[in-house]
């Protein structure tokens, strides 16, 4: 693992170790798989937050470091939650949230990102609190939700990435910067794909039952 963090190359002259990018590439698989609903999309990602908490670490990205530790657990609920959702068919069941639903992952990432930001102020843990807190929590919140397939992890998600970039060009990890930024298109493709397939269960699963023709 030390290998992996002390050598790499360099890009515009910032240095890439081979540990980000590894980790980076594999999360950008992490979203492709998503977006297609395969069982592939939790083996991946925990190779991914393994190497990513050591690049973390040694950035001292506490709240950002921590957060590898969580989408580890929640990776493995997400693979149990898939192989048990699965439709021979279509895949992996997915379904829009109501919302009431919606109004508690809102209010989850902002009490959870002023509550885990002062954790990290009075610890000392991240020389930037807030964006740290609030890119742990919207991870956590998005990784939940997708293990429960609900569309909306798609839009936490996005808030993610638009606080991660700049946090991650002040942070000179530019090669993550850079990674974060292709995550946005590749979020707003999965959105457009698992809402269309949301409306297409929501239309199987409301339609009336076929009556048994009588016997002739």
């Amino acid at each position: 693992m030390h290998v992996l963090l002390d050598q790499g190359f360099t890009v515009f002259g910032q240095k890439v170790s081979y540990a980000e990018f590894i980790g980076q590439v594999f999360a950008l698989v992490v979203v492709y798989l998503a977006q297609r609903r395969s069982l592939w999309t939790w083996p991946v990602q925990l190779v991914s937050v393994t190497l990513l908490f050591v690049v973390y670490i040694s950035a001292h990205l506490g709240g950002t470091a921590s957060r590898q530790v969580v989408i580890a657990l929640i990776t493995l609920y997400g693979w149990w939650a898939w192989t048990r959702r699965r439709d021979p068919v279509f895949g992996v069941v997915v379904r829009k949230g109501t919302l009431k639903e919606r109004l508690a992952i809102a209010a989850a990432f902002i009490v959870g990102t002023s509550a885990f930001a002062l954790v990290l102020d009075a610890l000392d843990a991240s020389w930037a609190p807030w964006p740290d807190a609030a890119i742990f929590v919207g991870t956590v919140l998005a990784f939940t939700l997708q293990g429960l397939g609900l569309v909306e992890f798609w839009l936490v998600w996005l808030v993610v990435d638009a606080i991660g970039v700049p946090l991650q060009l002040q942070s000179g990890l530019y090669f993550s910067a850079l990674v974060y930024t292709v995550f946005a298109v590749l979020v707003i493709r999965g959105w457009i794909d698992w809402n269309r397939e949301a409306k297409r269960a929501a239309n199987t699963s409301s339609a009336p039952a076929e009556r048994p023709r009588p016997a002739t």
